[in-house]
C-alpha cells in the first residue's frame, strides 16, 4: 500500500509541474483550460488513493475481528459482477450468490422417479474399514462371529486411534468377518433383524456439558465417523478443534439424489445436528444451497445458527471442497470438517432419540435399471438386495456412489459407508473399430467435435473409455472444469516427482478426489487423475 501512495504522489507532482510548466508557455484562456482539467484529473486521483486507502483499512479491521470470508465484498465500491452479474431467481434472489461457471453437466438416462420406497427388503448390512482413508488394515474387531448385536453397538476401532469406535448400523447376527489381501478386514457383515433394535445411550445434557463432554459421547455413540477432515478427507481428528464446518445441501453430480427428497421428515434432526455441530467449532457452520434450484427445502434455507451460501452453476458447484474454496479455503496448519445432509441427521437423531440412527434414503439410478427409485434402508446396504429384480442385462457395472467418483462393485458387495447412491450402467467391453474416425452414437462429451453435445439431451453411457492412457500432454482441460483457482495438471505432475513444497503450493490440501473427477473424464491423456491425487495426499499426509 506504501509503494502505491508513493507512486501515486509522484503522478500528482508531475501533473501540478506540467501543468505550470504548460500554463507558463500558453496563452492564458487555453493555459487555464488545461490546468483546471489537470486539476479535475488529479482530485479524481485523489479520491481514488483514499477509497483503496479506505478499502485496505475496512480489510485489515474485518480480518482482525474475524468477520470477513472470501464470499464478501467489504468494498467501498460494488463489484463488477454485483452490478452487471447474473442474478438469481426464488430464495436466491436478492442475496449473495456465487456464480460458478466452469464445469460440465453431465446427462444421464436412469434418473430415479421423486418418490420413495420404505419397504424394500435388504437382509444383509456391512461396515467395511476400507472406506475409512488412513485406518490400519486390520482394525481391533470387538465382535466375534454369531455374536447378536444392536444398532449403536461398538464393533471395531482403529488402532491407530482407538478412540474412534465404528458401530452396528443395523442388529442382528454377525455373520461374516472377511478378510482381503494380507489379512486385512474388508467386511464385517450383519444379518440385520426384521424389526431393528438400538443400543439406548444416556440423554446428554447440552447446555451444561463442555466441549470436551460432548466429544467423548459421540465417539461412544459411534456418529464421530460420519465427520470428515480436511485436508485429505480423513476421519475428523477429535483433538483438533476445527476452524469451520461445511455442509452441502446438493449434489451436482451424474443421477445424484436430490437432497430435498432426502431431507423430508428429518428436518428437526437436521436442525439438531447443526446445533451440535456449533458446538464443535471455534468458526462458522456453513451450509452451501444450490441457487439454480427456485424451491429449495426450508430446512435448508430455514436452517438456524449457521452462515447460508448460495451456489449458481454446473458440476462441481455441488462439491464441499469448492464451496470450502469460494468461502473460506483451507491455508496451511488450518483443518475444516465436512458432512453430508444424512450424516448430519444421524448425529441429530443421536440427541433427539438417544440411539444411533444409521437410516439412509439412497437413490438406485442409471439407464440399466428397471425401475430407479429412492429406497429407504440402512447404512452399508448389501447391492445385490438392492437391485434385485431390477437390472435388465448381466453386462453392466455396478457402482457405489456417481459414474465419476463411485467404485466398482459386485452383487455380493455392499454401499460404501459415506454413499447415498448406487449408479447401474452398461459395461463398455466392445471394442469400437476406427472409432475415432467413424461417425459415433451420441455420448457425454465436453468436445465440440460431437454435434450431440447441441441438442443438450440425456445420454445412455457405458464405462468404455475410448482409448488408453498415453502422453501426459499440457491441454488446459482441466482448468475448464474445476472452479477454483488451481492448476491441477501442475499439481498431477508435482505428484510425480514427489515435490512436496510445490504439492503444497498448488493447493493440493484444498483437494479431494471428487473435485478432479470431472477432470479425469475431461482429460485426453486418460490419466488415473483421482489415484495419483490420492497418492499425494498420502505423501503430504505421512509428512505431517
Amino acid at each position: 500500500m506504501n509503494n502505491k501512495i508513493a507512486k501515486f504522489g509522484a503522478v500528482f507532482t508531475f501533473l501540478i509541474v506540467s501543468s505550470n510548466l504548460f500554463a507558463q508557455s500558453s496563452g492564458s484562456g487555453s493555459s487555464n483550460i488545461v490546468f483546471y482539467a489537470l486539476l479535475l484529473i488529479a482530485a479524481l486521483l485523489i479520491l481514488g488513493a483514499v477509497a483503496m486507502i479506505g478499502d485496505s483499512m475496512i480489510n485489515i479491521k474485518a480480518k482482525e475481528l474475524g468477520i470477513k470470508d472470501a464470499s464478501e465484498n467489504l468494498s467501498i465500491f460494488p463489484t463488477t459482477q454485483e452490478l452487471f452479474g447474473q442474478k438469481a431467481e426464488g430464495p436466491a434472489a436478492n442475496k449473495k450468490v456465487h456464480f460458478l461457471k466452469k464445469g460440465f453437466d453431465i446427462k444421464l438416462e436412469g434418473e430415479a422417479d421423486y418418490s420413495v420406497d420404505e419397504n424394500h427388503k435388504v437382509t444383509t448390512f456391512a461396515v467395511q474399514p476400507k472406506n475409512f482413508i488412513g485406518m490400519s488394515p486390520i482394525p481391533k474387531v470387538i465382535v466375534e462371529e454369531g455374536q447378536e448385536v444392536k444398532a449403536g453397538d461398538h464393533i471395531f476401532f482403529d488402532k491407530k486411534n482407538p478412540d474412534v469406535i465404528y458401530a452396528a448400523p443395523v442388529s442382528g447376527e454377525v455373520v461374516g468377518i472377511k478378510r482381503g489381501e494380507k489379512r486385512s478386514i474388508s467386511e464385517i457383515v450383519i444379518l440385520a433383524d426384521k424389526e431393528i433394535k438400538y443400543r439406548k445411550m444416556e440423554s446428554f445434557d447440552i447446555s451444561n456439558s463442555s466441549r470436551e463432554e460432548l466429544v467423548t459421547y459421540m465417539l461412544d455413540s459411534g456418529v464421530w465417523p460420519h465427520i470428515r477432515q480436511r485436508p485429505y478427507d480423513i476421519v475428523a481428528d477429535h483433538k483438533v478443534v476445527p476452524k469451520s464446518i461445511f455442509i452441502s445441501t446438493f449434489d451436482t453430480a451424474p443421477l445424484a439424489p436430490d437432497l430435498d427428497i432426502v431431507i423430508a421428515g428429518r428436518e428437526d434432526e437436521f436442525q439438531m445436528g447443526l446445533d451440535i455441530l456449533n458446538k464443535l467449532t471455534i468458526g462458522k457452520v456453513h451450509l452451501g444451497i444450490n441457487a439454480r434450484d427456485n424451491d429449495p427445502s426450508p430446512a435448508y434455507t430455514g436452517a438456524e445458527g449457521v452462515e447460508i451460501h448460495y451456489f449458481h452453476g454446473p458440476h462441481p458447484a455441488g462439491n464441499v471442497g469448492v464451496q470450502i474454496h469460494h468461502v473460506d479455503p483451507i491455508n496451511s496448519g488450518e483443518k475444516v470438517w465436512t458432512l453430508g445432509v444424512q450424516d448430519v441427521c444421524t448425529i441429530g437423531a443421536l440427541f433427539l432419540e438417544g440411539i444411533y440412527d444409521a437410516e439412509r434414503v439412497v437413490v438406485l439410478a442409471g439407464a440399466e435399471l428397471s425401475n430407479p427409485r429412492y429406497v429407504t434402508t440402512f447404512l452399508g446396504a448389501n447391492l445385490g438386495d438392492l437391485v434385485k429384480d431390477s437390472i435388465e442385462n448381466d453386462n453392466v457395472r455396478i457402482i457405489s456412489g456417481d459414474v465419476l467418483s463411485g467404485k466398482q462393485k459386485t452383487v455380493e458387495g455392499f454401499l460404501n459407508f459415506f454413499d447415498d447412491q448406487l449408479t447401474v450402467i452398461e459395461e463398455g467391453n466392445k471394442y469400437e473399430a476406427f472409432g475415432w474416425l467413424l461417425p459415433s452414437s451420441p455420448r457425454p462429451s465436453l468436445s465440440p467435435t460431437f454435434l450431440s453435445n447441441l441438442i443438450g439431451t440425456s445420454y445412455t453411457a457405458n464405462t468404455n473409455t475410448h482409448g488408453e492412457k498415453r502422453a501426459f500432454v499440457v491441454t488446459g482441460q482441466y482448468e475448464q472444469v474445476l472452479p477454483m483457482d488451481i492448476y491441477p495438471q501442475h499439481i498431477m505432475k508435482s505428484i510425480l516427482i514427489n515435490d512436496f513444497e510445490r504439492m503444497e503450493g498448488l493447493g493440493i490440501l484444498e483437494l479431494s478426489e471428487e473435485d478432479v473427477a470431472l477432470c479425469e473424464f475431461a482429460c485426453t491423456s486418460k490419466q488415473p487423475l483421482q489415484e495419483l491425487l490420492r497418492e499425494g495426499l498420502d505423501l503430504m499426509r505421512d509428512q505431517e
